[in-house]
């Protein structure tokens, strides 16, 4: 009689690398699987003096977009895409975000008294999107030290990187594009979107090769480039998926700018040491809260978009005279 096939088991992967079995034919073979992205990192440590005197006490990331302010909209779409802990960076001044996202039992009680329950549920769900984890940046070194502080609570996984006074509308929501190109590569990947000619000083423009889709590998990243140095018009920025390795390049980077810590160099040297890729976000539109006009093109844009204020305000725009 002829030998009987068993099953077999391919354990030639690396051994800190997920696996899952998949069933082939009569096999078992044992494949990688990348890490589940689990964390966002969210620096807000800063004292927002372009909206000064309104952030001499409360963070700019606190400031409104109608009824909620703008890092609620950063967390909210962290936690859409399946981000359980929120590690926000914040300094002495921020106290206000911590309060934003903890329970508050007074106004919980007046609430349910009231019989305000659609508030209530409101105000409980803010509490309960994620696992908070608040840390202190104590000196303004930079962007990329922000990141740095985080090390200890990121440990050796993959992690997210979202701004506290930016984010993206887009479908699929811009996180899980990121996370879904992650899954593919398990390499670090950053967000793209295509900017007007015009625009191209204000951000880092990438030099990428097409690699499928809207999938490319960054050659390099030109930042604020003039229309004429320009290597492209996408611009990587605003949403970022890094592996750990990152943090040992902050830690060996020399200051930069200002005498700072900046991830854009970080982000340059990386390009170096591995592959990094830029995804361009499907169905998305950039809101950038860190200057006044764009702050105020947010508002008016969630304005138009919120069902109780939205008829009302439309007609108010109509009606004025400019």
């Amino acid at each position: 009689m002829g030998k009987s096939r068993s099953s077999k088991l391919n354990v030639t992967s690396h051994p800190k690398m997920p696996l899952q079995l998949v069933k082939m034919g009569c096999r078992l073979i044992l494949t990688k699987m990348a890490k589940k992205v689990r964390k966002v990192v969210i620096p807000a440590a800063g004292f927002g003096t372009r909206f000064l005197p309104a952030t001499k006490a409360q963070p700019k990331e606190m400031l409104p977009i109608v009824d909620k302010p703008i890092i609620q909209h950063v967390v909210e779409q962290a936690v859409e895409a399946g981000i359980e802990q929120v590690i926000i960076v914040t300094g002495w001044h921020k106290r206000a975000i911590e309060d934003h996202f903890d329970k508050h039992f007074e106004l919980e009680a007046r609430l349910e008294k009231d019989g305000k329950l659609e508030l209530l549920a409101e105000i409980r769900k803010i509490s309960n999107l994620a696992n908070f984890v608040y840390l202190r940046q104590k000196e303004p070194l930079g962007n990329g030290h922000a990141i740095l502080v985080a090390k200890d609570v990121v440990g050796d996984e993959p992690f997210l990187v979202m701004w506290g006074d930016e984010f993206f509308r887009a479908d699929p929501p811009a996180v899980s594009q990121l996370i879904e190109v992650f899954g593919e590569f398990e390499a670090p990947v950053i967000a793209g979107v295509r900017i007007a000619k015009q625009d191209l000083s204000k951000y880092g423009i990438a030099d990428v090769l097409p690699v499928h889709d809207n999938i490319y590998k960054i050659n390099k990243i030109v930042e604020k480039p003039g229309p004429d140095k320009a290597p492209s018009n996408l611009a990587t920025h605003g949403n970022y998926l890094f592996t750990p390795e990152i943090f040992e390049i902050l830690e060996a980077l020399q200051p930069g700018k200002d005498g700072e810590i900046w991830i854009a160099d970080a982000i340059d040297k990386l390009i170096k040491k591995r592959d990094v890729y830029a995804v361009e976000l499907k169905n998305a539109r950039y809101y950038d809260c860190g200057s006044k006009i764009s702050y105020l093109k947010t508002v008016v844009d969630h304005g138009l978009m919120n069902e109780d204020v939205n008829g009302e305000f439309r007609a108010y725009l109509k009606s004025l005279k400019l």
